[in-house]
């Protein structure tokens, strides 16, 4: 097995900013309505990009997306009518309790490869804990061109991590895990935060990835040889995340109450 791990420093993000976002968000989607197939929000302006395509809005299996073009001569499809398999890129709807659970199915087909990715969020008004599932596979090909993951970011723990002092050593058991499978390896990802003394977050990755089986000497062999170039990939990539998060950060407005609920509702409407 080989393990690999990085820490960086980022930015920290106000939960009381983000819980009181996430409310507002999953609010504005409670209250909408659809019309021909537009989502319209309670003040009547559509959700820039996102149509009905099947069934009955904020119902379970009803389907989301963009409408296909129409092409010359062809006559438009009302929303119970439109098949969601044309649409470039649509998503069902599995569970809509925003008290609870919100849980989103979506099917796409990119470059050959049919993925099915899940995303489950708990307690959405004040999120508790995020799931995401990803499935794809080939086709036309074999179990080669096969793989799965899963990944669950328990956001209770990661906000109780970040309330430790800055001194205590990092919590025992990681908020954010994740697990990769295929025919010729796994590999788990952890995140884990810790408190810095000026403010910001001081957060580590951890990546380990092993063979499977009887081809775990295999894999062993090739990690010896390709570990140097995996372990700069690795960081690379934990880096590139961490600059991506700052960018972020720098965008999101410093607003509350009514203020942030509109902005959320025009981020929503704008092209």
């Amino acid at each position: 097995m080989a393990r690999f791990e990085h820490t960086v420093t980022v930015a920290a993000l106000d939960r009381h900013w983000f819980e009181e976002a996430a409310g507002h968000a999953v609010d504005l989607f409670d209250a909408s309505r659809e019309q021909d197939g537009a989502i319209l929000l309670p003040d009547g302006r559509p959700i820039h990009g996102l149509r009905l395509l099947k069934g009955r809005h904020l119902q379970s299996g009803a389907w989301y997306g963009e409408s296909p073009e129409k092409k010359d001569g062809e006559d438009g499809k009302g929303a119970s009518e439109a098949a969601p398999e044309a649409a470039p890129e649509a998503a069902v709807l599995r569970e809509w309790r925003p008290s609870r659970s919100v849980e989103v199915e979506s099917r796409v087909a990119e470059e050959g490869m049919s993925l099915r990715v899940g995303v489950r969020l708990r307690e959405p008004r004040t999120p508790k804990a995020l799931e995401v599932s990803l499935d794809g596979h080939n086709p036309e090909g074999g179990s080669l061109y096969r793989f799965s993951g899963r990944a669950k970011a328990d956001l209770h723990a990661w906000w109780a991590a970040l309330e430790r002092p800055s001194s205590a050593p990092p919590a025992a058991r990681a908020p954010v895990v994740g697990t990769a499978k295929h025919r010729l390896g796994k590999a788990r990802l952890t995140v884990t935060p810790r408190p810095a003394e000026d403010g910001t977050w001081r957060v580590s990755v951890v990546l380990s990835v092993r063979g499977r089986w009887l081809l775990r000497p295999v894999a062993a062999v090739g990690l010896l040889f390709a570990r140097r170039p995996v372990e700069r990939g690795f960081r690379e990539g934990v880096d590139s995340a961490a600059e991506e998060w700052a960018e972020l950060l720098a965008e999101l407005p410093s607003l509350h109450g009514e203020a942030l609920r509109a902005e959320i509702a025009d981020a929503l409407t704008a092209p």
